[in-house]
């Protein structure tokens, strides 16, 4: 018998080779035929919110259609903080839910429809005719859109039988945008007459570029101008000569790499958003400079943008490659910029006794695998790992909350980027609060990144990021604080190799750790120990931004 169940699963299977999920009543089915019809590999996790973003991190690390699955209502509702996330850094995927019978809601069935509309997901329910069909639809509308897309299987509906698997079109996706209009191309001739003129021109790159293939192009538009160049956290490692990038614009950088984006005269931004962080609240570029922006929004982001080209961002830099005249400017031979990146290697240990994060940082910067991916969660210490370890491309950098601003989502991220970079080590930073949140993947994180996985806790007892806001505006301390937790000894429970990192010499354990081959050694949590009276620079600008 072939089911509406297996109607789902042999289509996307066509599609993905990997599905992660938590197994339940509503899904059951639709998994009994994945994994006994298809092709395609079942990766369990412990929570549903881990599904989706084991999914969203296999998407960015590999660029491949993700999927993910769960059971309907708790099962479904435990996943929206992922699925607003996905939503929002636009991440292409599936994810199959069971739901309610057609006759009508049980008991503890709730509005999936409406729940998934309220993130910026759009559901697609099959029917018994129409399963295979509808399942293209889903993945065409989340290759389409770049947006999470449901895909529910209603309870009475999942084991009808419905006959042979029809035979289904490929989805078809939209051409690169083009610069159309005389406006438009009016406005990259701006640009380049602009650049021509610059003496001090700065290309600015986001993940957008790199999801666009622009890396080429811009280096090339960065060569023919001589600009210096530098990225958003997510663009890090777009642009081909590293030797003339400043680094992450934004509270991650810098501080004298920033001031040299400040002394630009002429700033093009292709495939970034201009979000507050990379604008430093208003202040990354000074009052004089010229802004233009490249992206596929429908307008421009930011009121600092004085020029918009709306277009695909390899299309663009081409172009304006095109009409170029006149020499490079020599601006960024005239710079130190191996200087200018250095970032404070702190005092080893701080002043209440604890490691100094910013020596940690620097130190496993000399220590982690060179062919690494680095996978994060949310929370204050973003700032340690965006500054001090460079990466080699953008999706070699995956962070999974960032966008809709949540923690937690740590641990089942590296599922998914141990899977779409198998050859690769996969580096998890994250701080005691999210881990904690995401404890119930680590589990997953041991068993699926084994011997190619390695965590890094910081460990300072306390959500840092609003002790740092809202402690030193004299809020209650007490609800900020955690007792320190032994993660070590936790992973050690789980299967992996736990070590306590209470000075920097403790770090060695990781030169240890790499000297075994891969296939012979455990994951390995490092649990840092951590000062946390240091403040990351970047949250020194959000706490000052915030009055």
């Amino acid at each position: 018998m072939t089911t509406v169940s297996a109607h789902v699963a042999i289509t996307l299977a066509a599609h993905v080779d990997h599905v992660f999920g938590v197994m339940g009543n509503g899904n059951a089915y639709f998994l009994d035929a994945l994994t006994r019809q298809t092709d395609a590999d079942f990766v369990p996790v412990r929570h549903e919110a881990g599904a989706v973003v084991a999914a969203d991190a296999f998407h960015r690390a590999s660029g491949r259609l993700a999927a993910a699955t769960t059971t309907y209502g708790a099962g479904f509702t435990n996943t929206l903080t992922a699925l607003a996330e996905a939503v929002q850094a636009h991440v292409p995927l599936v994810l199959v839910v069971g739901d309610e019978p057609t006759s009508g809601p049980r008991p503890w069935d709730v509005d999936q429809i409406a729940m998934a509309s309220a993130v910026g997901a759009r559901t697609y329910t099959v029917g018994r005719t129409d399963a295979a069909a509808t399942t293209v639809i889903a993945v065409e509308h989340a290759l389409t859109y770049r947006v999470p897309t449901v895909l529910a299987i209603p309870y009475d509906v999942a084991t009808l039988d419905t006959g042979d698997v029809p035979e289904t079109p490929s989805p078809r996706l939209p051409a690169p945008l083009a610069v159309r209009g005389e406006f438009a191309h009016g406005v990259v001739r701006e640009i380049a007459a602009a650049l021509t003129a610059a003496r001090r021109p700065l290309l600015l790159a986001g993940r957008g570029a790199w999801l666009a293939g622009a890396g080429e192009a811009l280096g090339a538009l960065a060569d023919a101008t001589g600009a210096l160049t530098t990225t958003t956290a997510l663009g890090r490692g777009i642009f081909p000569r590293n030797e003339f990038d400043l680094g992450v614009a934004g509270g991650f950088g810098a501080e004298e790499a920033m001031a040299l984006v400040r002394e630009a005269d002429v700033a093009v931004v292709v495939g970034a958003a201009l979000n507050q962080f990379t604008m430093r609240f208003g202040e990354l570029f000074a009052p004089g400079c010229r802004v233009f922006q490249v992206d596929v929004a429908a307008a421009a982001t930011h009121p600092h943008v004085s020029g918009y080209v709306r277009g695909d961002a390899a299309v663009v830099a081409g172009a304006i490659l095109g009409e170029l005249t006149g020499a490079p400017s020599g601006w960024r031979e005239s710079v130190d910029l191996t200087t200018a990146r250095q970032h404070d290697a702190g005092d080893g240990i701080a002043a209440d006794g604890r490691l100094d994060p910013r020596s940690a940082a620097a130190r496993l910067a000399e220590l982690l695998p060179e062919d690494r991916v680095v996978v994060s969660d949310g929370g204050h210490f973003l700032g340690w790992s965006n500054m001090y370890w460079p990466v080699s491309a953008p999706d070699r950098m995956v962070m999974v909350g960032t966008a809709f601003q949540s923690i937690g989502l740590g641990f089942p991220s590296v599922v998914g980027a141990a899977l779409a970079r198998p050859e690769a080590t996969v580096v998890l930073t994250t701080g005691d609060g999210g881990g904690l949140m995401a404890l119930s993947d680590l589990e997953s994180a041991v068993r699926v990144a084994g011997g190619r996985g390695i965590a890094v806790v910081w460990n300072d007892g306390a959500y840092s990021a609003e002790v740092h806001l809202y402690g030193r505006k004299g809020l209650a301390r007490d609800p900020m604080l955690i007792p320190e937790v032994d993660f070590a000894a936790v992973a050690t429970a789980l299967g992996a190799e736990g070590v306590a990192v209470c000075s920097v010499e403790d770090l060695e354990a990781l030169t240890t750790w790499g000297a075994r081959p891969a296939a012979e050694r455990p994951f390995l949590l490092l649990d840092l120990r951590i000062s946390g009276a240091v403040v990351a620079p970047f949250w020194e600008e959000i706490a000052q931004a915030s009055g």
